[in-house]
């Protein structure tokens, strides 16, 4: 969709500075829901008489659940009523469960009400995009897009030391008002402040049969839903990783106090290759930088498995090992995306809620399934990444017939 507004900024009464500001805070809103509650499980455990360990992580994974079904009703609504009060809508739903979480009293409350403040915030993952897209194109959106993104970025890196920071001074309950109160200071700003971009006559009638429609232009387009597999299968290990991440800094590393710098160290080389891939990819192309960092990724978790093997693993290899498969799921992921759109570009809002949801579901699912195998050991899950990252490269071979394509060269034709 081109630029709607032909004069002046194309968000009246919100300068560029604010409007990319208030775009990464939207974003922001689910990273600091998942990492903030990092450093908390533990105590959110002890106190609601949760035994097993493992079991804590039902916290994350009911989280990206309902994240991920509730992007598949967004993108319809906004289409129909407009991106502004459905976005303020789902940031509100947000904000109302993270109040509620307080108030529970038993474990599977929390695991309910975290369902709940997940499918508040899948607004953002939708909406956000189809904002930004409302009022820019092409290089524009790009930068936007960008700038918001290197803001985004900083919230795994601070999340759980915000988190943690809080329990110092008062319980785990606080995490959750937090999060409501930037949640409601986001609503309230935006209300004020973030017009309509989407106009009338931009508008379509709401119909179940566009998404549906949607599924079966994904299901049936190779590359589409070939990188959207892929994709859920790299991304299957890193919620894995957050689930257990915790555990396996203090269980096996005995380094609880310190897990937040660790954390960030592994962050931070995601984000340093989110940046290298904003430059490179224009002149490499998102095949050949995204294959190689995928079988970088395989070769690094093999390299893992048999340093656990030979009994050299320690908390430095680890963090040296994860923070090199973060750098490579920096340059893998955000590629994969850009391929599965690539040949569904006719119907890109309703298929990005389509492989949003496959992905987010998919990779959840994965990822409990890694995290309820964490035995006191990494091997689980540096096996999960070996694992599912020899099938992720499988489906791109299936998919494009070999690998490493250059930037020249056209997609395998439908």
């Amino acid at each position: 969709m081109t630029t709607q507004h032909t004069a002046g900024t194309p968000h009246p009464g919100l300068s560029f500075a604010a409007f990319v500001t208030l775009m990464a805070g939207f974003m922001a809103l689910n990273g600091l829901a998942v990492d903030t509650m990092l450093p908390a499980l533990p105590a959110i455990g002890d106190e609601l008489g949760v035994t097993d360990p493992n079991d804590r992580q039902w916290v994350i994974t009911a989280y990206f659940l309902g994240f991920g079904i509730f992007q598949l009703f967004y993108g319809p609504l906004s289409d129909r009523y407009g991106r502004r009060p459905i976005l303020l809508l789902g940031v509100s739903i947000y904000a109302v469960f993270s109040i509620i979480t307080v108030f529970v009293s038993t474990f599977d409350g929390v695991v309910a009400t975290r369902f709940l403040q997940g499918a508040g915030s899948a607004a953002t993952r939708v909406l956000v995009v189809a904002i930004v897209r409302d009022c820019y194109s092409g290089r524009q959106m790009a930068r936007v897009m960008s700038l918001a993104f290197i803001i985004f970025l900083t919230v795994p890196v601070l999340a759980p030391a915000i988190g943690q920071g809080i329990m110092l001074f008062v319980s785990w309950h606080w995490i959750f008002l937090g999060l409501a109160m930037f949640a409601v200071g986001l609503t309230a700003f935006a209300w004020v402040r973030l017009p309509e971009t989407l106009h009338p006559e931009y508008r379509l009638p709401l119909s179940m049969g566009r998404v549906l429609t949607a599924f079966k232009v994904v299901a049936t387009t190779r590359n589409s839903i070939g990188y959207t597999v892929a994709m859920t299968l790299v991304l299957g290990p890193l919620f894995g990783y957050i689930a257990s991440v915790q555990q396996i800094f203090a269980d096996v590393f005995q380094v609880e106090a310190l897990f937040t710098v660790y954390f960030a160290i592994t962050a931070i080389s995601m984000a340093m290759a989110s940046f290298l891939n904003s430059r490179i990819v224009e002149r490499l192309g998102t095949r050949m930088v995204s294959h190689t960092a995928l079988c970088s990724m395989l070769v690094i978790a093999l390299l893992g498995l048999l340093i656990e093997q030979l009994g050299y693993q320690n908390l430095y290899t680890f963090v040296a090992l994860q923070s090199a498969m973060m750098f490579c799921f920096g340059l893998t992921a955000p590629n994969f995306g850009s391929m599965a759109m690539e040949p569904v570009g006719h119907i890109a809002g309703t298929a990005s809620s389509v492989q949003g949801c496959i992905t987010t579901v998919g990779a959840a699912v994965l990822g409990f399934l890694v995290g309820q195998s964490f035995n006191g050991t990494t091997l689980p899950l540096i096996g999960s990444f070996a694992v599912l990252g020899a099938s992720a490269i499988g489906v791109v071979l299936l998919t494009e017939g070999r690998m490493f394509k250059a930037l020249h060269e056209a997609p395998v034709a439908q």
